[in-house]
């Protein structure tokens, strides 16, 4: 547990410290605005290519770690569509229903990479990025497919639905960084080192964004619907994940990596989505603050079962 904390820890000082930077020094929106474009477009998309580059897929169990979160996060997509009766009987609307399916699939790739580093380096590194591979072009379909059907005011044709996913920058980066690797294809020195100097910077400055994004008010009255999201994400997704990572015969660091990647909150490009496509905004900027305050909790325990 203390090793899994001390991971964990400069994690959750960076978020804290974006809290408060957006609080003091850093207060206008549009700042922030313009680090997240950066991030989301530029830093964390090197980041992704150059891990993948230089991973040696060969040592690591691609289809073990991807088809176990892969398959949770089908999993979890279909529980919630199979309980959307009943939490409609609850007067959850449409709307809201996207941003409880968002904050129960989605997951935050800043906090995942971050902790993975720390706890098993370069090899964590590796892996947490296979994961990524098997899990972000699924999660922007089905978010996009169910913000679609659910609340958009207007409803969205498939080739919409399809470009919005085609032009996801991180999915680019996983194809780009894959098919680098798997050719083999040389890349010169400045190349290396240009890539290294933006990804060195990608995951302090995404935490920052993280928690400068955190929306704080309400959260002493969280409603019924905020808590299923983050019972959802916190609770079911780490049982999920865990439960298939033992029957692909995962253990050690892999295992430990599923459990990381299964237990992070909430992703905060989920509220930009809710708000262009009509999801209730509101209800998941509090269910992404509510996930990650108490994932400081739930991840370390989760972890530390089984690593």
């Amino acid at each position: 547990m203390t090793v899994v904390i001390a991971a964990l820890l400069p994690v959750f000082i960076l978020i804290v410290l974006g809290v408060v930077l957006k609080r003091t020094l850093m207060r206008l929106d549009t700042q922030w605005h313009g680090l997240e474009r950066l991030t989301y477009f530029v830093l964390f998309p090197m980041l992704l290519i150059q891990t993948l580059v230089r991973a040696d897929l060969s040592k690591v169990p691609v289809a073990g770690v991807g088809g176990a979160l892969l398959l949770s996060v089908l999993a979890m997509s279909l529980i919630c569509l199979a309980l959307r009766p009943a939490l409609a009987r609850l007067d959850i609307d449409g709307p809201a229903f996207s941003s409880i399916f968002q904050g129960a699939t989605r997951w935050q790739t800043y906090v995942a990479l971050s902790v993975a580093a720390n706890m098993f380096g370069e090899v964590g590194l590796a892996l947490a990025s296979v994961a990524m591979v098997a899990i972000i072009p699924l999660v922007n379909v089905f978010s996009v497919a169910v913000l679609a059907h659910y609340a958009a005011p207007e409803k969205q044709s498939a080739r919409a639905i399809v470009m919005t996913v085609v032009r996801n920058p991180l999915i680019w980066a996983c194809v780009i960084g894959l098919f680098i690797n798997l050719v083999h294809l040389p890349l010169p020195k400045i190349w290396h080192d240009v890539a290294d100097a933006l990804s060195r910077s990608s995951l302090a400055i995404g935490l920052l964004v993280t928690g400068a994004g955190l929306h704080l008010e309400g959260l002493l009255r969280p409603n019924a619907s905020a808590m299923i999201g983050v019972v959802f994400k916190l609770v079911l997704m780490p049982v999920l994940a865990l439960g298939l990572a033992a029957w692909f015969g995962l253990s050690g660091d892999s295992l430990a990596i599923v459990a990381i990647c299964a237990a992070v909150p909430t992703s905060p490009s989920a509220y930009v989505l809710a708000r262009q496509m009509g999801g209730d905004a509101p209800l998941l900027a509090q269910i992404i603050t509510l996930q990650t305050i108490l994932a400081a909790v739930t991840m370390p325990i989760t972890i530390a079962l089984v690593a």
